[in-house]
């Protein structure tokens, strides 16, 4: 198969500067790198990245680069030294797991610290639970089945799960604790040994995308590494809240005089505790749009407060004559039916 031009590869021209390449470069791992990618052909896409990267970032490399771009039949063999290409797999050339985090942050991602055992805003039913996560090779509840036929030191199968967090960890990040039931080879024959590791949640994350675990998934038969678990995340909330990309929608019930005054009110949300004001002659259904207290990321989603009049009992006789002289108070307002 033909090498791809790396130029394309990274989106820039030929004639851009190493300041353009590394910007490229930078906004493609944002977008491409297995922790915050739900794309599946992730890891093949940043190996061809970073490949690119690592010729067109190098001066020397580059120069050489080009002159066989413009003559691809001189000096053969130079692919077969001339870059470093293949091998690199998902890995960032010369960049540590720390330049890549930061990378990731600047998302909105990175798998930067939480809290374990929080139970934050809207939490529904805590805790994440496999329903036997590989309690077979050939996997459970739809998780796909183990590749045993392959060569020696083939990777193990990679697994998939769905993992439920509370919708606050996406505003604060957070650490969550997994167990998983993982089948071992044993001389008595194959046995499942559980085994507890902590996930970190990054700040900013959407639902839908994956959390990389790597050697997390099913071993390999033919003593390669063990396969990779990916965690596709699905936000926990209140019933009262909804999710659309990276705008939270949270529905908040407010008394008649409210609606009819106004006021300041104060309204738990996921981004915490926030005083709105509420404009008088507010009707149910009007939205309150509280700019960047959505999904935090490098751009933030929005935060919508939608106003439910939600009326007091009437039960005594002194609730019952107040609504009778508001009645009389409003003799003449007749409502749209």
């Amino acid at each position: 198969m033909a090498e791809k031009n790396y130029y394309e590869v990274l989106g820039v021209d030929k004639k851009a500067s190493e300041a353009d390449i590394k910007k490229a470069y930078r906004k493609l791992v944002r977008q491409y790198h297995p922790d915050v990618s739900d794309d599946p052909n992730a890891d093949a896409k940043m190996g061809e990245i970073n490949n690119a990267y690592e010729t067109l970032k190098d001066a020397e490399k580059r120069q050489q680069y080009d002159m066989m771009l413009e003559n691809p039949f001189a000096g053969a063999g130079f692919g077969q030294g001339g870059f470093a290409r293949g091998g690199m797999g998902g890995q960032a050339p010369n960049m540590s797991a720390e330049d890549i985090d930061e990378i990731l942050r600047q998302f909105g991602g990175g798998m930067g610290g939480g809290r374990a055992g929080r139970a934050g805003f809207g939490q529904a039913g805590g805790g994440f639970r496999f329903d036997d996560l590989f309690s077979s090779f050939g996997g459970s509840g739809g998780m796909g089945g183990a590749g045993f036929g392959g060569p020696t030191n083939s990777k193990g199968e990679d697994q998939h799960a769905e993992l439920s967090v509370d919708l606050s960890a996406s505003y604060h990040g957070d650490t969550q604790k997994i167990t998983l039931n993982l089948p071992v080879q044993t001389a008595q024959g194959r046995e499942y040994q559980s085994k507890t590791i902590e996930v970190k949640i990054p700040k900013g994350i959407a639902e839908g995308q994956q959390i990389r675990l790597a050697k997390q998934g099913l071993p390999s038969a033919y003593g390669g590494e063990a396969g990779d678990l990916y965690l596709k995340i699905k936000f926990a909330h209140a019933d009262n809240i909804r999710v659309e990309g990276k705008d939270v929608f949270q529905t908040v019930d407010i008394a008649p005089w409210e609606a009819a005054l106004g006021g300041a009110i104060t309204v738990n949300t996921p981004a915490g505790k926030v005083s709105v004001n509420v404009p008088k002659n507010s009707r149910s259904g009007s939205n309150l749009r509280l700019k960047g207290k959505g999904i935090p990321a490098k751009a933030a989603g929005d935060l919508f407060l939608t106003l439910n009049i939600v009326l007091p009992p009437t039960d005594t006789d002194v609730q019952k004559a107040a609504w009778q002289t508001l009645k009389a108070q409003f003799a003449d307002f007749v409502p749209t039916r």
